[in-house]
């Protein structure tokens, strides 16, 4: 600052003894004069050195010359010298000449000439001096629309002007340079804040920076205003006179500093906004681990475990119900907050909140413990009322013994002595009898395992002591057959049929589809872009990656959809109503790993191939480094068909029809779970199609190396596809190793030691097997007939035979037939002719064999070199 302060002070004391008019000599080099100045001898050396190399950096233009116009005509000869020396010493600039006006006293000029005669070498030497007798001298070197007046000259030029214009210029230069350091002083303070843990003390901290930013964005506003100001009256000097060139310097300076500041407020405005939105998340996440401190539920959940349901008293079942009704009711006030909070936090994370995994944890822990106190209090509620109806029961069952036994007290013997008093004493106990309780009719037993939730042990001997009077008010009441002599009372054991616990499940046997990916060649593909050869390859092949990108773009958009309209909404409380619970349990299952897809593509691929859409040769190397995240694909297509059973039992579900309603889709959830297969074989189409424009190109080989991939991964898939319909093979089908292959084939079985009329027979009769390799093993199954309707259709493979390939061989060709080819087992034991469908299939195959084969050998060899090399 203190730098820029000596400037304004040279400008506004020393400049009034050097003039800058603007105007240009021969190979436009630029004009200083130093008019007549009585005190130019007492402007200190390092003022002048410092006026001089600020009126050199004025021109912007590399390798400017400079010509000095030196006045002394009305001075000596020694002020000349001094002058010359003094210029000699501090000009720092390309100094191409010097004209000096010498005096026009005939004394002085006579001693100037003798003077510089005598000196001039040592001038010359140093710069390059001429001596003018007047001013009209001067017309030889310099234009006279390039001179001043005061040199007969026509430039219109008033030094105050230029002083005030570049004292303007100068301080808006330094107030630019200070807004940048006030922005970034402020951008340092900004980043170095620590942030408080409480909401006012953010809220303030909010208002301060909010209000420092208000202030610095008037001061931006106030310079860039003054800057306009500054530049129009450039302009309007650059019109009246078009020639001063200096003028447009000028009005370049303040348009380039203007430029500084507008990117300096744009940087400002955008760092601003992302620390005030920053912040803005940081005060909304403190606000809600606040409502989420603030819940009650641990309270709550800990008066629940303290409630107890096991009850000897009706008043104490009462009391219970009461409590658990109270406890209810302020559970359904805090469970109503908690679904607010919950739903907040979905909507925060819907805005991309920055702690969206924090967010999203507590949500799902405020549903846990909501589901999991709503659950407990049901359950309680349930078994409290259970209680309750026990010991009404046991109430009633106790009355009813209380009333019988006075029954049975109050009969008046003189009624027994006639025949019709006693029949009628009789009946009046008969339905009595009758109207005994029905838990009493059960048996303590049954009773014990109906209550067993809430029995108690004083429950139990209460019941028992009941079930007891019982059978005693029983034998008293009994008929005996003469009045003195006690007969045996018959045995009254009524059957009681016990209703089975368990009652036996219909089981449905849910039929798998399988769903084959083809190599399809479509001949109207909507990436063939070629119209007649007009464009090309170069253009051909940008088309192509755009539609790669557009298209991944869309793909990422629409598994979010599905994810966020579908997936997530399953968590959604208001909708919980139209879900079905099992629905919910099982969502895994209909989406299967369209997250894992989801969060590959949006993440890793798509700015991958963003990456490559000015570089087309790099999207091959963009797959093959991405070859194994691909095989996520393999764990979606096998549980397909798990999931389109699901779509077709849930299907109407309102749940989907109100979401596909929210989301405006077209199409049901149905054809978007779909999108990954389709995405996965319009890969290698949109390959191919690359591959066909980039013949001889940079990254050519990389390209086909992805297509070969893709290829193999669809084939994979579709050999997987195929795996999981084996039936009947007993062990892990995993420690087989990955399907390499699989395919249908005519195959005879020959056995070394069999009869030669089973061989014979053999030749004639083909066997139809379904083969699957594996790394390790070849498995022969028979593909059975396929069951259900329509889209229901399914294969299936029945396992029948397993060889292991560490004892295969093979024999390529077999006479009669080209598309024939032999597997023999354990030295020829046994020998299978397979025959393939063409000879391509047999060349794959036995390329596939051979590979394996040979790998066997391989890391046999390297083991038996191991074991040799350690045996030495």
């Amino acid at each position: 600052m203190s730098g820029q302060t000596g400037i304004f002070h040279l400008i506004n004391k020393v400049m009034f003894h050097i003039l800058f008019s603007g105007g240009r000599g021969e190979d436009s080099s630029v004009i200083i004069t130093l008019p007549e100045c009585s005190a130019f001898s007492d402007i200190p050396e390092e003022a002048l050195a410092k006026v001089f190399n600020y009126l050199t950096l004025i021109p912007r233009q590399p390798g400017v010359k400079f010509i000095i116009i030196l006045d002394r005509r009305l001075d000596t000869w020694a002020s000349i010298k001094m002058a010359l020396a003094r210029i000699a010493a501090s000009f720092p600039g390309n100094l191409h000449l010097v004209l000096v006006l010498r005096p026009t006293s005939f004394f002085h000029r006579t001693v100037t000439d003798i003077g510089f005669r005598f000196s001039q070498e040592d001038f010359m030497l140093k710069m390059p001096v001429v001596m003018l007798s007047s001013v009209t001298d001067l017309l030889r070197y310099i234009d006279e629309n390039q001179l001043t007046s005061e040199f007969g000259g026509t430039l219109d030029y008033c030094h105050s002007d230029w002083i005030v214009l570049r004292t303007a210029i100068e301080s808006f230069a330094v107030t630019v340079k200070d807004i940048a350091q006030m922005l970034q002083g402020f951008g340092t303070e900004l980043a170095e804040t620590e942030l408080p843990d409480e909401g006012k003390a953010i809220e303030y901290l909010l208002d301060c920076h909010t209000t420092k930013y208000r202030k610095l964005k008037d001061a931006i506003r106030s310079v860039s205003k003054e800057g306009r100001h500054l530049l129009s009256s450039l302009a309007t000097s650059g019109k009246e006179d078009d020639s001063q060139w200096d003028v447009k310097l000028d009005w370049e300076t303040v348009q380039r500093l203007l430029a500084q500041l507008r990117d300096m407020e744009s940087a400002f405005d955008g760092f601003f906004e992302k620390h005030h939105l920053k912040l803005h998340q940081y005060l909304q996440l403190l606000k809600y681990e606040q409502s989420f401190q603030e819940l009650c539920l641990e309270h709550l959940v800990a008066q629940e475990r303290e409630l107890s349901i096991h009850v000897d008293t009706l008043a104490q079942t009462e009391q219970g119900l009461k409590r658990l009704d109270t406890l209810e009711c302020n559970a359904q006030d805090v469970m109503a907050r908690a679904q607010i909070i919950i739903l907040h936090g979905h909507q925060l994370s819907a805005n991309h909140h920055y702690a969206m995994a924090l967010i999203m944890q507590r949500c799902n822990e405020l549903r846990h413990h909501c589901d999991t106190l709503n659950c407990a209090l049901k359950t309680k509620h349930s078994r409290l009322l259970h209680a309750h109806q026990l010991l009404l029961c046991l109430g009633q069952a106790q009355t009813w013994c209380d009333e019988g036994a006075y029954l049975l007290a109050s009969q008046l013997v003189d009624k027994f002595q006639s025949k019709e008093g006693a029949q009628a004493a009789l009946r009046d106990i008969e339905k009595f009898l009758d109207g005994a309780p029905s838990m009493l009719s059960s048996g303590p037993d049954v009773i014990a395992v109906e209550y067993e939730a809430v029995i108690t042990p004083q429950l139990q001997v209460r019941t028992r002591s009941l079930f007891n009077r019982q059978a005693c008010l029983r034998k008293l009441a009994d008929k005996h057959v003469r009045p003195v002599q006690l007969v045996a009372p018959r045995p009254e054991n009524p059957p009681r049929a016990k209703s089975p616990l368990f009652s036996p499940n219909d089981f449905h046997v849910c039929s798998v589809q399988i769903e084959v990916i083809h190599d399809y060649q479509d001949s109207r593909s909507c990436v063939s872009y070629s119209l007649e050869g007009e464009d090309s390859p170069d253009l051909l092949k940008r088309h192509v990656m755009r539609e790669l990108i557009e298209t991944e773009r869309i793909y990422v958009e629409e598994l979010l959809s599905v994810l966020l309209g579908y997936r997530a909404e399953m968590d959604n409380p208001a909708l919980s109503g139209i879900l079905p619970p099992i629905l919910r349990s099982k969502r895994d299952i209909l989406f299967g790993n369209m997250p894992e897809i989801y969060n590959f593509h949006s993440r890793v691929f798509l700015q991958a191939l963003e990456g490559c859409l000015e570089a087309p040769e790099g999207v091959g190397a963009c797959f093959l480094d991405r070859k194994e995240s691909f095989q996520m694909y393999e764990c979606y297509c096998q549980n397909k068909p798990r999931s389109e059973a699901l779509w077709r039992q849930f299907s109407d579900c309102g749940f989907f029809q109100e979401c596909q309603k929210k989301l405006e889709h077209k199409l049901g959830l149905d054809s978007y779970l779909l999108k990954p297969v389709q995405r996965l074989t319009k890969y290698q189409l949109l390959l191919k199609e690359l591959l066909k424009y980039s013949t001889d190109c940079e990254g050519t080989s990389e390209l086909q190396g992805a297509l070969t991939a893709m290829l193999d991964l669809l084939k994979s898939v579709n050999d997987s596809m195929h795996q999981i319909s084996i039936t009947g093979y007993e062990g892990d089908i995993c420690e087989l190793g990955r399907v390499l292959m699989q395919g249908s084939f005519s195959v005879w079985l020959s056995h070394k030691k069999g009869a030669t009329r089973m061989k014979e027979l053999a030749r004639f009769k083909p066997m139809q097997r379904h083969l699957f390799l594996y790394e390790r093993a070849l498995l022969f199954c028979k593909r059975r007939e396929e069951h259900g309707d329509g889209c229901d259709k399914t294969p299936s493979y029945s396992f029948k035979h397993c060889l292991k390939m560490t004892a295969v061989g093979i024999t390529e060709n077999v006479k009669g037939d080209v598309k024939k080819f032999e597997i023999w087992y354990s030295g020829r034991e046994e020998v299978y002719v397979v025959q393939a469908p063409t000879v391509e299939v047999k060349m794959a195959w036995l390329n596939e064999l051979r590979r394996i084969l040979t790998n066997q050998q391989k890391l046999l060899r390297g083991l038996w070199e191991h074991h040799m090399l350690y045996v030495i």
